[in-house]
């Protein structure tokens, strides 16, 4: 797996490389199963579609790795808070307003409730080419804890920030739920099949320093160590989006062997912050994936060659957006397949 072998310490090029989103709407076999499904929960909870709909693009593009097909407000819809995902509105869930409703969540629900997340790495595993890594996930809790705080996305999560001063504790006790949920599911993900894992803290990059030490590194390293310890050698993929120059620190501070970088980041002022031996994945601009053509080619040999004489994984800096043609990514894959020189 060259994924792995990377995450290890191994030089690998051309990079392994696999896109955030890379299962989604932009594939039309994934718009066909999506509507057996009903609604998009409905598709996460059912491990033989979920599984089906992670495996097309590695079909398509045999991409080196799959990410298991799910979604990161998973967790607390399975601790017991409403969720629903709008429409053309993205997820919706009460928001929590006292820490009696905090209580009222169940980390013995939880794990009922993410079983059939489970299946479906389960029946991945059993299923995916055996040079295909397959990536688990959850959400960081401070980004989870953005949704279950203010009740929906967009914008930058207003009241969560407020609370982050008015009620601290309040903050604090979400967080310290979703690190002892995270660790169970990552957990569980991991005995199902997981090769390796991704802490998703899409939200990072809204907080001012010291509350990104304190609600973003100190959490995250809290569910690294707590994983590290019970399995020997598993490899955590870190992406602290728009962490900017605190990004060297999460690495160093988390304990995570790979860092995700979105598409603000320079790649020479990465390397420069990060530990040496850091893992870099990341980190073509969506757009460019959108464009094709001379653009795209141009793009990405930009990323390879940022990257060069550095263990990377070639990502994008987000999520596919619905609007790219599928041979867009099919252009993405010949380009970096043909750098094949030794850097």
């Amino acid at each position: 797996m060259k994924l792995m072998d990377v995450l290890d310490g191994a030089d690998v090029w051309p990079p392994p490389v696999w896109l955030m989103r890379q299962a989604g709407r932009y594939l039309p076999e994934y718009r066909e199963v999506r509507g057996q499904a009903g609604g998009f929960l409905d598709l996460c909870m059912n491990s033989p579609l979920a599984a089906e709909v992670t495996l097309q693009p590695i079909r398509r593009y045999g991409f080196d790795a799959a990410i298991l097909f799910s979604d990161i407000l998973v967790l607390p819809w399975a601790l017991g808070q409403g969720l629903k995902f709008a429409e053309g509105e993205g997820p919706v869930l009460p928001p929590l307003k006292s820490r009696a409703e905090l209580s009222g969540l169940s980390l013995e629900r939880a794990e009922a409730g993410t079983a059939p997340v489970l299946e479906t790495v389960r029946l991945l595993r059993a299923s995916l080419p055996q040079e295909t890594a397959l990536i688990g996930f959850a959400g960081g809790p401070f980004t989870v804890a953005c949704y279950m705080l203010d009740g929906k996305g967009g914008g930058e999560f207003p009241r969560t920030r407020m609370l982050a001063y008015e009620d601290r504790a309040l903050v604090e006790g979400v967080l310290d739920l979703l690190v002892h949920g995270t660790i169970a599911y990552l957990q569980g993900q991991i005995d199902a099949g997981a090769d390796t894992v991704m802490l998703f803290e899409s939200w990072a990059g809204i907080l001012p320093a010291q509350q990104f030490r304190d609600f973003v590194i100190a959490p995250n390293k809290a569910i690294v160590d707590r994983l590290k310890a019970k399995n020997p050698g598993l490899k955590v993929i870190g992406f602290p989006r728009l962490g900017g120059l605190l990004v060297g620190e999460y690495v160093r501070e988390t304990g995570v062997d790979a860092v995700g970088l979105d598409t603000v980041a320079d790649p020479a002022a990465a390397i420069a912050n990060c530990p040496a031996g850091t893992v870099f994945q990341g980190n073509l601009d969506p757009l460019l994936l959108r464009m094709g053509g001379k653009a795209l080619t141009d793009g990405i040999l930009a990323v390879l060659d940022g990257f060069r004489g550095q263990r990377h994984i070639f990502n994008l800096g987000h999520g596919i957006t619905p609007d790219v043609p599928p041979e867009h990514v099919a252009q993405l894959m010949d380009v970096i397949r043909a750098s094949s020189a030794i850097p």
